[in-house]
Parts: structure tokens; C-alpha cells; sequence
């Protein structure tokens, strides 16, 4: 049975300022001790959460997009954020996920936080993006799509479940910080996979508190790593093996309604 490590980067995002973020990003990520193959960034790790994407958008052969590909050959590791990405005259919350051998996949944001002024300046993607690692099916969101159980929602492809893991990168606000946590193991328990999901930390330009809750839980939701309100990088393994004892125990998935995503 396979394992996969990951590095999660709980850290503070110096507000719309790029070149500052990209700086730290590198140092956090060149220090990084432990032998990882993913590393994970929060949501608009370059920017902080905006609604105002003209200001910051870039392309896919942009500075910060370049900076990925570059470090993730360096490291021969993966690297998973999202940031503002502009295709003509639409602008996306994009998640990057840059291979270490250049090769690229995106996700693109499904549900835009209406309430944060997201749904007014965004285009929703429309597509699910399920990576595949080392035997590992990876299935990619960001922040708020957390609140939405059918998009996440495991299916079946034959005997065996669509994902192993659940990732969500995140910009997500101290006041709900509790919803964060509970949403977050349910989606564990509902999809029996296991869950990562990154927190930023800090203060932004409007004001908004962030407190982390970075964390990883197992497919029966119990936590494996879960930050304080500080800067922080973890490395953790899973194994694939405990997954499928697991799977096999508690064999629930079988019993889950099929249904169609539009």
C-alpha cells in the first residue's frame, strides 16, 4: 500500500503584495526540512481573499505561475494554491496545481462567496478537478465550496470510491471558524476519505480576522493535525492502508445514493 506526505502552510498574506508574498512563500517553502511531496497554500496565497480582481489578476504564464513551475522542479514536489487568474474578460479563483515535471491542472472555483462580493466580480467554474498522485485520487476545492456536500460528494465508479482525499485550500474567517471545523469533518465521515485543508492566519486590508484551524483528518473524521492561531508548517504522511481497513470496516459507501452532477 501507498503512502503521500504533505506539507501544509498555515501562514500570514501580506496584503496585495506579490512580490512580499512570493519572498516568504520561498523561505518557508525552501526551509522545509522533511522529505514532502505536496505542498499545500491557502486560497489567494499571493494576495489575500479580494473582490477585486482587476487589480491583482494574472495570467497562466504569469510571474507567480512561472515562480510555481520553477520551485516545484526544484523541489521535485507538487505545489497546490489557488490565486486571481484572468482568461480574457472573466477573472477566476483558480487552484494551480503545478507538477514538479511542469505539467499543470486546474480547478476553477465553483461557488463564489456571493456574501464577500466573489459572485459579482468572479466566473464559477464548472468542473471538478481529481488529481492523481502515486495510486491517489485527489479531489481539489477551495474555501467555500466546503458548504456545498454534493460537490463533494463521493461517488462510485464501479467497486471503488472516485477520491482518497479531499483537499481544500482556504481563506476562511475567524468568525465561522467553528463552521470551518464542523464542515470540515463531515465532509470527512459523508466521503470516508481522508481530509487537508489549509487556513491562512492574520489580519487583511479589510479588516477580516484570520485564525488557521489548518487540518488533516482521517476518513472516520478524527484529527490527525489540527493548528493553533499561528504561523505554521506541517508535514504529514497517510497511508493508504489505513484508508482501506477503514473502507472495509465500515463499508458505507455502498449504500450511498448514485446521482448526477450538472
Amino acid at each position: 500500500m501507498s503512502s503521500i506526505t504533505l506539507s501544509l502552510v498555515q501562514t500570514k498574506v501580506f496584503w496585495k503584495k506579490k512580490q512580499e508574498n512570493i519572498q516568504m512563500l520561498t523561505e518557508k517553502i525552501e526551509g522545509i526540512a522533511s522529505a514532502t511531496e505536496i505542498i499545500l497554500l491557502p486560497e489567494m496565497f499571493n494576495t489575500g481573499f479580494t473582490s477585486e480582481p482587476v487589480k491583482v489578476a494574472e495570467t497562466m504564464d504569469g510571474p507567480t505561475v512561472s515562480w510555481m513551475r520553477d520551485l516545484a522542479a526544484d523541489k521535485n514536489v507538487i505545489i497546490g494554491g489557488s490565486l486571481v487568474i484572468r482568461e480574457g474578460e472573466d477573472f477566476y479563483n483558480r487552484l494551480v496545481w503545478m507538477m514538479p515535471n511542469g505539467e499543470i491542472g486546474t480547478y476553477d472555483k465553483r461557488h463564489l462567496f456571493a456574501y464577500g462580493g466573489e459572485g459579482a466580480k468572479y466566473s464559477a467554474g464548472g468542473k471538478r478537478l481529481i488529481a492523481s498522485v502515486k495510486g491517489w485520487k485527489i479531489n481539489l476545492q477551495i474555501c467555500y465550496d466546503l458548504r456545498f456536500p454534493v460537490w463533494a460528494r463521493q461517488q462510485m465508479q464501479g467497486a471503488a470510491p472516485e477520491y482518497d482525499l479531499l483537499i481544500n485550500v482556504a481563506n476562511w474567517p475567524e468568525k465561522r471558524q467553528s463552521t470551518w471545523s464542523t464542515l470540515l469533518k463531515a465532509r470527512a465521515i459523508e466521503n470516508m476519505c481522508y481530509v487537508a485543508a489549509v487556513n491562512r492566519v492574520g489580519v487583511d486590508g479589510n479588516n477580516i480576522v484570520y485564525k488557521g484551524g489548518s487540518t488533516v483528518l482521517d476518513p472516520l473524521g478524527n484529527p490527525l493535525y489540527d493548528a493553533e492561531d499561528r504561523e505554521e508548517i506541517q508535514t504529514i504522511t497517510l497511508k493508504k492502508e489505513n484508508l482501506h481497513q477503514i473502507r472495509d470496516q465500515f463499508p458505507f459507501l455502498g449504500d450511498a445514493d448514485s446521482f448526477l452532477i450538472k
